[in-house]
C-alpha cells in the first residue's frame, strides 16, 4: 500500500474532506457570563469564539462528493438559546466582487444568486425538513422540504426568524435565530435534531457545497442529514415552554365597480382581523384565525385555460393551512385548501409525538367561491354561494420504515343542508434507501339537500419509486369512480382509471460533441407514458379510452445552472364521449439558464405539432411558446426586479386557416428601497380569440386586465404595513360592455409574542 504522502494531493484532499463529512455538527451553549448574541451578521459575540466549527463541506453540483475549491472555505456553528437555535456561517470567496447579491422579495433567493440555507428536521426521521435560505443581501427563503411529493420545495409557508448578513473583504457572513416556536419536534421520546447546510455559488460554473457527505444516488436529499451533537437533552430543557404570539390584522378596503351599463356601486369597509398561535408545550399547536384578510397576498400568474377541459391548481400561501403542512402530507385529491373562499373564522391543532402526529382544523367558509364537478372529459363549476362548515381530521403511525395515515374531511352547508363526507387510509413503505411504495384509498358520501338521494364514490392510488446507480423508475396507479367527490380536496377527473410510468437512465457527466460542444454536468434519457380510460356510469362505457400519452426525450444539466430538454410527443386525446380518438404528434423543447447577473433567468419552452381544439373537437397545426425573462438592475442602494411572463397557444383549422389563439402576459417590477421597503407593480393581461374558420364555432374575443401597485414597510418580524390599489377589467367580446372593478386597500399587523 502506498504511504498517504505519495497519494496525489486532489485525491488526499477528496478523501479527508469525505472522512470529515462524517463529523458530527456540535451546538454550544453560552454561559450566565455571556452575553446575549446580536443577530448583526457579525459572527463577533463571544459565544461564537467558543462554539465548534463544522467545515466538512464537499460539492453537490456539479459533481457530488468531491472537495471544495481552493478559497471557498465555508463553516457552520450552532449555538442554542433558550428559546431559539442561533446558526452562524461563513462563506469565504476569492472573488469576492462576483458576489451576487440583488435585493429580492422573500422566497425568491434561487441559485442565480450566492446563499446559503439550512435543512433542519427535528423530528430526526429524515421524512420532511424545514429549510431557510439566507441570500448574502440578506433576503431570506423558506418553507417545507417534503421527499417524495411533487414540488418537494415547498416555499408557501414562512417561519418567523431573525436573519442578518454581513458582507467581508473575503466573503461573507451570516447569523440565523430560529425561534423554538418556529420549530416542531415531541414532547418527549423523540430523535435527535438533524442538519443539513448548504452554500450556493452561482459563477461560470455553478456550485453547490453541502455540509454532509450527500450523493446523487440518494433517493431523497434528506437522506444525509446529520444528528446535531450536544442537544441530547433538548427536550428536557425546552418542551415545557409555552409559546403564545397573536397578530391582528386592520385592513381598510374601497372597492368602486361598474357593470359598463351604467350602473356603477361601491363600497366601503373596515376589517379587523387576528391570527393566534399558542404553544402550550413542545409536542402542541394550537392555531386560531378570525375575520382573516387573505386577499393582497399574490396575484396569480395568469394561465391558459380556454382550450383546457380540466381545472388548475393555484399555491397556497395562506399561514393559516400551512401550519406544519407535513403532518398532512396528502395529495390536493385528498385535501386542497383553497377550496375554503372566504374564512369568517378558524381553529386548528397539531399534535406530534414519537411515533406518530395528527392534525385537527374547522373552518366557517362564509362562501363566493366555485365548486368544482369534474368528469372524465370536463369539469364544471358552481358557484358557491351558502355558508358551509369545512372540517379536516388527520392522523398517522410512523415506524421505522413505514407510515401509516388516516384522514376524515366533512364539508356541510349552513343552510341547504348539502353535506360531503370523505374518509381515507395511506400508506408509506421504503423497504431499503433505493426504493420506496405508498398507496392511498378514500371513500366519499355525498348529498346534494337534506332530502336528496346520497352518492358514494371512492378513489385509489398506489405509487413504485426506485433510484439505483444510474436508474429511476416510477410506476403509479389511480382509478376514480364516477361518483367520487371531495368539496375539500382537488379533482382533475373524476369515472377514470390512470397508469403512469416513467423510466430513467441517468449517465452522469457526458461531453455531447456539436457546434457548442457542450459539457453536461448531468445527463439523462427518459420515457414517459401515461393512459386514461372510462370507468362504467350509465350511458357511459367502460374501458374507453380518454387520452394516451408515449414521451421519449432527453434532459441535461450546464454550466450557468442551464438545464434543456427536448421531447417527443406521440400522444392521442378524445373531447368528448361521443367522439373519436384524435391523434397528435409533435415535438417540444426547453431551455433554462441563468445568462448574467443582471439577466438572472431565461426559460423558454415551445411545441411545434397537431393539438386537439378541444371544443371545436379537431386536431390542426399548432405552436405553444412560453417565455420568462428576469431581469436585476442595482439603482444605487436601491434594486430593481423586473419579471416578464408570456404564453401564447395557436392552433388551425383543418384547412391551414386559425382557429383559435390563446395569450397570457404579465409584468412584474418590484422596486426595493432597502431590505425593509418595497413598491410592487403588476400588470397582466388575458385574450382569447376563435376565428370562426370552417364555422365550427362563431368568432369569439374576450380580454382581461387585471394592474396593480403596493407599498410595504416592514418593520420588524410579524410587524408591517401596506398601501395599495389594483383596477382590473374584463370585457367578453368586440363591442360588449366592458365590467371594470377598482380598489383601494390599506392594511396594518402586528405580531406581539416572545
Amino acid at each position: 500500500m502506498k504511504p498517504l504522502a505519495a497519494l496525489p494531493a486532489a485525491l488526499l484532499a477528496a478523501l479527508l474532506g469525505l472522512a470529515d463529512a462524517a463529523a458530527q455538527p456540535q451546538a454550544f451553549r453560552p454561559g450566565a457570563e455571556m452575553a446575549p448574541l446580536r443577530i448583526d451578521g457579525r459572527l463577533d459575540d463571544a459565544a461564537w469564539a467558543a462554539a465548534p466549527l463544522h467545515e466538512a463541506f464537499v460539492q453537490y453540483l456539479p459533481l457530488d462528493r468531491q472537495p471544495v475549491p481552493a478559497g471557498y472555505r465555508t463553516t457552520l456553528q450552532l449555538v442554542i438559546e433558550e428559546h431559539a437555535l442561533v446558526i452562524g456561517i461563513r462563506a469565504w470567496d476569492p472573488r469576492p466582487e462576483e458576489i451576487r447579491a440583488p435585493l429580492m422579495r422573500r422566497d425568491k433567493v434561487e441559485r442565480d444568486q450566492d446563499f446559503v440555507s439550512v435543512l433542519i428536521d427535528p423530528m430526526g426521521t429524515r421524512r420532511a425538513a424545514q429549510f431557510v435560505r439566507v441570500s448574502a443581501a440578506g433576503v431570506v427563503a423558506d418553507g417545507m422540504f417534503l421527499p417524495g411529493a411533487e414540488k418537494e420545495e415547498d416555499f408557501a409557508p414562512d417561519f418567523e426568524l431573525d436573519a442578518a448578513v454581513q458582507r467581508l473583504p473575503d466573503g461573507y457572513s451570516v447569523e440565523l435565530r430560529l425561534p423554538l416556536m418556529s420549530l416542531r419536534y415531541p414532547y418527549e421520546g423523540g430523535a435527535p435534531w438533524r442538519i443539513m447546510a448548504t452554500r450556493s455559488i452561482p459563477r461560470e460554473e455553478g456550485m453547490l457545497l453541502v455540509s454532509a457527505p450527500l450523493t446523487k444516488d440518494a433517493l431523497s436529499v434528506l437522506d444525509e442529514l446529520q444528528e446535531i451533537g450536544g442537544l441530547a437533552d433538548i427536550a428536557e430543557r425546552v418542551r415545557s415552554h409555552a409559546l403564545l404570539s397573536m397578530r391582528p390584522e386592520l385592513t381598510l378596503r374601497s372597492t368602486r365597480r361598474d357593470d359598463g351599463l351604467g350602473l356603477r356601486t361601491g363600497e366601503t369597509r373596515a376589517a379587523l382581523g387576528a391570527e393566534i398561535k399558542w404553544r402550550p408545550r413542545a409536542d402542541w399547536v394550537f392555531d386560531a384565525t378570525l375575520n382573516p384578510d387573505f386577499s393582497q397576498v399574490e396575484l396569480d400568474v395568469p394561465q391558459l385555460a380556454v382550450n383546457t377541459r380540466f381545472a388548475q391548481v393555484i399555491p397556497e400561501k395562506r399561514p393559516f393551512f400551512l401550519e406544519s403542512k407535513d403532518v398532512i402530507a396528502l395529495p390536493e385529491a385528498a385535501f386542497y385548501s383553497r377550496t375554503v373562499t372566504d374564512p369568517g373564522w378558524g381553529l386548528r391543532a397539531t399534535w406530534r409525538g414519537a411515533g406518530a402526529d395528527a392534525t385537527a382544523l374547522s373552518l366557517r367558509d362564509d362562501g363566493g367561491g366555485l365548486l368544482r364537478r369534474p368528469g372524465p372529459y370536463s369539469t364544471t363549476l358552481l358557484p358557491q354561494e351558502r355558508r358551509s362548515q369545512a372540517t379536516l381530521l388527520r392522523g398517522r403511525w410512523h415506524g421505522e420504515q413505514f407510515s401509516v395515515g388516516a384522514l376524515a374531511t366533512t364539508r356541510e352547508e349552513v343552510d341547504g343542508g348539502a353535506s360531503n363526507r370523505v374518509a381515507g387510509l395511506d400508506l408509506d413503505w421504503w423497504p431499503s434507501e433505493a426504493q420506496r411504495w405508498s398507496a392511498r384509498a378514500m371513500a366519499s358520501r355525498s348529498r346534494d339537500n337534506a332530502l336528496g338521494p346520497g352518492e358514494s364514490g371512492h378513489h385509489l392510488h398506489a405509487a413504485w419509486r426506485m433510484r439505483t446507480t444510474g436508474w429511476n423508475l416510477t410506476a403509479e396507479a389511480t382509478e376514480i369512480s364516477p361518483r367520487f367527490r371531495n368539496d375539500n380536496g382537488f379533482l382533475e377527473q373524476t369515472g377514470v382509471r390512470i397508469l403512469q410510468t416513467e423510466l430513467i437512465r441517468r449517465w452522469g457527466e457526458v461531453a455531447l460533441p456539436g457546434p457548442f460542444a457542450i459539457q453536461a454536468h448531468e445527463f439523462e434519457t427518459y420515457l414517459w407514458a401515461q393512459h386514461r380510460s372510462t370507468l362504467a356510469d350509465g350511458a357511459q362505457a367502460a374501458g374507453q379510452t380518454v387520452l394516451r400519452y408515449l414521451r421519449p426525450g432527453l434532459w441535461l444539466l450546464a454550466s450557468r445552472n442551464t438545464e434543456a430538454w427536448v421531447q417527443l410527443q406521440f400522444d392521442a386525446e378524445r373531447a368528448r364521449r361521443e367522439t373519436a380518438l384524435r391523434s397528435m404528434n409533435s415535438l417540444a423543447a426547453g431551455y433554462t439558464a441563468n445568462p448574467a447577473p443582471w439577466f438572472t433567468k431565461l426559460n423558454v419552452e415551445a411545441q411545434l405539432g397537431r393539438k386537439l381544439d378541444v371544443d371545436a373537437d379537431r386536431v390542426g397545426r399548432s405552436a405553444h411558446l412560453l417565455g420568462e425573462f428576469n431581469l436585476r438592475a442595482p439603482l444605487g442602494r436601491w434594486g430593481l426586479e423586473s419579471e416578464q411572463r408570456l404564453e401564447h397557444t395557436r392552433i388551425a383549422a383543418p384547412d391551414g386557416r386559425r382557429a383559435l389563439a390563446d395569450t397570457a402576459l404579465q409584468w412584474l417590477a418590484v422596486l426595493h428601497l432597502d431590505a425593509r421597503d418595497s413598491l410592487r407593480a403588476i400588470w397582466q393581461g388575458t385574450r382569447f380569440v376563435r376565428y370562426g374558420s370552417g364555422e365550427a364555432l362563431p368568432p369569439e374575443d374576450s380580454r382581461g386586465r387585471v394592474a396593480s401597485l403596493v407599498a410595504m414597510r416592514r418593520f420588524g418580524v410579524g410587524r408591517s404595513a401596506s398601501f395599495g390599489l389594483s383596477r382590473q377589467s374584463e370585457r367578453p367580446a368586440p363591442g360588449a360592455p366592458c365590467t371594470r372593478e377598482r380598489e383601494l386597500f390599506a392594511k396594518v399587523s402586528v405580531e406581539f409574542g416572545p
